[in-house]
């Protein structure tokens, strides 16, 4: 099992920027691959970005709607997942999760069917 934690969550104007921190805890092996994904009402949860320790595949993911906005990275001996958010766009509120998979990144990529432990989510709000 892996319990996650999220923070950093906030309001923010457009264009700034916030960084959202996701704490792991539990079984090492649980934590192949990292990923946001985020979530507005009566939608469908989307998948924001991924990532993994792994040196045999590629490090990161990101959906289309943020990349080269936004950055993860993780820090395997702390277990802690990073989303750095910059440029921030009133369509990027939402409330966002950290989810976590013992799979590759390849395997999983953004589907949210594929991760096993989620974290209760933060709250990012955005004013234009």
């Amino acid at each position: 099992q892996v319990q996650l934690a999220e923070s950093g969550g906030g309001s923010v104007q457009a264009g700034e920027s916030l960084t959202l921190s996701c704490a792991a805890s539990g079984d090492d092996h649980g934590w192949g691959t990292m990923a946001w994904f985020r979530q507005v009402p009566g939608k469908e949860r989307e998948g924001v970005a991924a990532t993994t320790p792994s040196t045999r595949e590629q490090r990161t993911l990101y959906a289309d709607s943020v990349k080269g906005r936004f950055t993860i990275s993780h820090d395997t001996a702390k277990k802690m997942a990073y989303l750095q958010m910059n440029t921030v766009k009133p369509e990027d509120a939402a409330m966002y999760y950290c989810a976590a998979s013992p799979h590759l990144l390849r395997q999983v990529r953004l589907d949210s069917q594929r991760y096993d432990y989620w974290g209760q989510g933060t709250q990012v709000t955005v004013s234009s």
